[in-house]
């Protein structure tokens, strides 16, 4: 394989979920294709790098002005209920529970959970600055409440608990997302803790 062909299958290999053979064949395939697709391409990514940004306020992606702090669409958007603050671990998370239509409020993105065992502690959370965002909105953006969306794993466990206790002092209502059976799912498939938490936090009908 020429070496710049490999170079870019290694660059490509890097990303998550394409494995080495997946990876040859993008190369490859930009490398025979049209040309315009692999410029084209080129000319996307870069300025990806220069024009998108975290946002400044909750850290999801934004477009990005030259001198000015990048600010993204939820946050700009004068519709949101500023009382409720959603966090959770990844920008990927946000997106899945802005698909779903049912969170009509703000974010706060952590970039990464807890975890121990990857070397990632306490300190490595951006917890301050997350407790400054609750603590500096007053009046009508005064956060009442917190929802801790973080994945139902160890990690995202974890995550939350601490969450909840760095926001105790705060006077703010903490509150953790539901988990249970997915809908359509069958039951004899549901994990024993799926199926725990999903009778634990029943509720009646009507």
């Amino acid at each position: 394989m020429p070496e710049r062909l490999a170079r870019v299958a290694q660059l490509l290999a890097r990303l998550p979920g394409v494995g080495e053979k997946t990876a040859q064949r993008f190369a490859l395939f930009l490398a025979t294709a049209d040309e315009a697709v692999s410029r084209e391409l080129g000319r996307a990514l870069t300025e990806l790098r220069d024009h998108v940004r975290p946002c400044h306020r909750c850290g999801n992606i934004a477009d990005a002005h030259p001198g000015e702090p990048a600010v993204c669409s939820i946050c700009s958007d004068t519709r949101r209920d500023d009382a409720l603050l959603c966090v959770v671990g990844r920008v990927q998370d946000l997106l899945a529970i802005e698909r779903s239509g049912a969170m009509r409020g703000r974010y706060f993105v952590l970039g990464r959970l807890l975890s121990p065992l990857e070397g990632v502690g306490a300190e490595e959370l951006p917890l301050d600055a997350l407790k400054e965002r609750v603590r500096g909105a007053s009046g009508p953006e005064a956060v009442a409440e917190v929802l801790v969306a973080t994945p139902p794993s160890v990690d995202g466990e974890a995550t939350a608990l601490l969450v909840a206790r760095e926001l105790g002092a705060l006077g703010v209502r903490v509150t953790r997302i539901a988990s249970g059976v997915p809908h359509g799912g069958d039951l004899e498939f549901a994990d024993q803790v799926t199926l725990g938490r999903a009778i634990a936090g029943r509720k009646s009908f009507g």
